[in-house]
């Protein structure tokens, strides 16, 4: 085996009695979780960890902060921004066996898992309680990745995101210490909120090794709609008008006349290849027939047609199945290329001109782009076709990324919503967050003073500024 890291082989032959055959550094298992769903190079690790228990992660952990080895904790390996790429080699931290489901409290709204335990597989075990977890980015993600990168989803507008969704967090450290942060309160004055410290961190201050996360109640009644718009400045300004009047959606999401295609052309939809709203409403029967009438009512105002609404469960499962492969659909048009998925967030009252912007500076600079967006929160995501082997369109999208994230800071929003730095936005953090990144350099200095833990993520280097 040819390592990438020099402190890869001592560290480990070290783990090596630890973990047994939960220590690989065979070809195709490093090529596995070096792979990723985005445009990035394949970057191996030298070898793949498997822990099953918080006590294993603590091993492994001082082990490789004895050498100086790096760690990049990897969960579905769904992540857009490389997030889980070792690209300096080392140990990949698979958690996946680290997936029980340790208590649900229906009385309190709660339950504790381990962070291999996906969205998905949470709901199903919830649907006899009445209860569930509602964030929902599409991917069937584990939720200690989602907490690692503060994921939200289609369904942030009315639930929030995980920030909101975390009550308590068992983490490891860089050294191999154990510490807990929050608790099942709904509330607390004490001391300093490391939870939310973790959330969001991708790994690179501890390792996310057991959750509490709040349940939310089943809705009684659903109902779910399509409609189309002339435009897209439309139908963001239809949202805009949904939200400003405090209509209870639950979803609202944006898809433009490109991403309609990608649609039809991937899962063989037949949709009119115009600017469309997918909405949802939960409730009692009642409150939801009254908000889907006023919202009706509403896109009307904005020339909205052809508005189809269901409340057949089947129908708005295979509704949102359908938005969720937007990646995938994306990646129908100009087959042979590769995706590079970007997002921003911005006020609302600035969505519109965000939007518009991104579809003209595509067409501009002739790139193959779809927008579709959790709209609700400000926020959209632009899918670009490149050909990685192509320097001229390779460049010409790396001028829309940073394009769009100059017009979201101007705007008075933030380069991403909910895809994470990762690999992708480290060259946007210091113009988003100035002097306030040597302060994070100082936490992360303070927890993982060798930088061990998912290292060339997230913070720019200091000469980067």
């Amino acid at each position: 085996m040819q390592t990438i890291h020099p402190a890869a082989p001592a560290a480990i032959a070290a783990l090596a009695p630890l973990l047994g055959d939960r220590l690989s550094t065979s070809e195709a298992l490093r090529d596995q979780h070096g792979a990723n769903e985005a445009h990035y190079p394949p970057a191996p690790p030298d070898a793949v960890a498997f822990p099953e228990t918080t006590e294993e992660v603590a091993a492994i952990l001082r082990e490789c902060h004895a050498h100086g080895c790096p760690v990049t904790a990897q969960g579905a390996g769904s992540a857009l921004e490389g997030h889980h790429l070792a690209v300096q080699g080392g140990i990949a931290l698979s958690l996946a066996r680290m997936d029980r489901i340790l208590a649900v409290h229906p009385e309190d709204l709660d339950a504790v898992v381990q962070p291999g335990v996906t969205r998905s597989r949470l709901n199903e075990e919830l649907r006899a309680t009445g209860l569930m977890f509602p964030v929902d980015p599409g991917a069937d993600a584990s939720l200690g990745g989602m907490a690692a990168t503060r994921a939200s989803g289609t369904t942030a507008v009315r639930y929030g995101t995980m920030r909101d969704n975390v009550l308590a967090l068992e983490v490891v450290l860089a050294d191999g210490r154990i510490i807990r942060t929050g608790s099942r309160a709904r509330k607390s004055s004490a001391g300093y909120d490391l939870t939310r410290l973790m959330i969001g961190s991708e790994g690179t201050l501890g390792i996310i090794t057991e959750m509490t996360v709040r349940l939310h109640g089943q809705p009684e009644a659903v109902s779910a709609a399509t409609c189309r718009f002339a435009g897209v400045a439309d139908a963001v300004d239809c949202v805009i008008a949904t939200i400003q009047s405090g209509l209870a959606v639950a979803r609202i999401e944006l898809l433009d006349e490109m991403m309609v295609r990608g649609f039809n052309a991937y899962q063989g939809s037949d949709l009119p290849e115009a600017p469309h709203l997918f909405v949802e409403f939960h409730g009692t029967p009642a409150g939801v027939g009254e908000q889907a009438q006023a919202f009706g009512e509403l896109a009307g105002e904005y020339g909205a047609s052809a508005i189809r609404w269901t409340d057949r469960t089947e129908e708005c499962r295979e509704l949102w199945h359908m938005r969720h492969q937007a990646h995938y659909a994306t990646g129908a048009l100009d087959p042979g290329k590769r995706t590079l998925a970007t997002d921003v967030c911005v006020p609302i009252s600035r969505l519109a001109e965000a939007v518009t912007h991104a579809q003209d500076l595509a067409r501009e600079l002739r790139l193959t782009s779809t927008i579709v967006g959790h709209v609700g929160d400000g926020n959209f995501h632009c899918g670009l076709r490149v050909d990685p082997t192509d320097a001229d369109e390779v460049a010409r999208v790396h001028r829309f990324t940073a394009a769009l994230a100059e017009t979201a800071l101007r705007l008075g929003g933030t380069v991403t919503g909910e895809h994470g730095v990762g690999l992708g936005k480290i060259a946007h953090m210091a113009e988003e967050h100035g002097d306030a990144v040597a302060v994070m350099r100082s936490l992360k200095t303070a927890l993982d003073p060798k930088g061990i833990l998912n290292p060339g993520k997230m913070l720019p280097a200091d000469d980067e500024g």
